[in-house]
């Protein structure tokens, strides 16, 4: 098994949807990026690629790449999970945490967990989603943006509980 560790941070930008792990939120500025600026997706997706010592999601998805400007973040991980499923490799399961004043996740946290365990072709109960607060402090505290640290356990297709977790719910 191997264990990949991802970060991603963005500002807000008020002409922007906000979409994280795949949802849009209503009501809350977007981030700013080059592709949909999903935060989640990015952190989860670089995860996975340092699990498998792949690079980073800069590398595979530019942003001086036009192909890439407003993509679906949660595509971009759907390819890099079918590119480690190509090594006989499986997501086991990730745990995420957003960091953030607003906008608060917690009734959108299963729609985003269903998108992302889908992407990852794993079950709901092997992905975790919360919210910190950074309590007033720092940019994050000022309402400039948020960040969003993932971990990543992934394991070759033998090893992994049941093959398919995803079969398993």
């Amino acid at each position: 098994m191997s264990v990949g560790v991802g970060y991603d941070s963005h500002r807000f930008d008020e002409t922007r949807p906000l979409v994280l792990g795949g949802v849009e939120i209503p009501g809350s500025p977007g981030l700013a990026a080059h592709s949909d600026g999903d935060a989640i997706a990015h952190a989860v997706t670089d995860a996975v690629i340092g699990a498998t010592a792949m690079g980073d999601i800069g590398t595979l998805f530019p942003d001086d790449d036009p192909a890439n400007a407003g993509a679906d973040s949660v595509e971009m991980l759907t390819a890099v999970v079918r590119s480690i499923e190509a090594q006989g490799l499986g997501v086991q399961n990730v745990d995420v945490t957003v960091i953030t004043e607003k906008p608060h996740i917690g009734s959108h946290a299963s729609a985003m967990r269903e998108r992302i365990a889908e992407a990852l072709g794993t079950s709901f109960s092997s992905v975790s989603i919360k919210a910190k607060s950074n309590e007033g402090m720092g940019w994050i505290g000022r309402g400039e943006g948020l960040a969003v640290i993932a971990v990543a356990l992934v394991e070759p297709f033998d090893k992994k509980l049941g093959g398919n977790l995803a079969d398993n719910d």
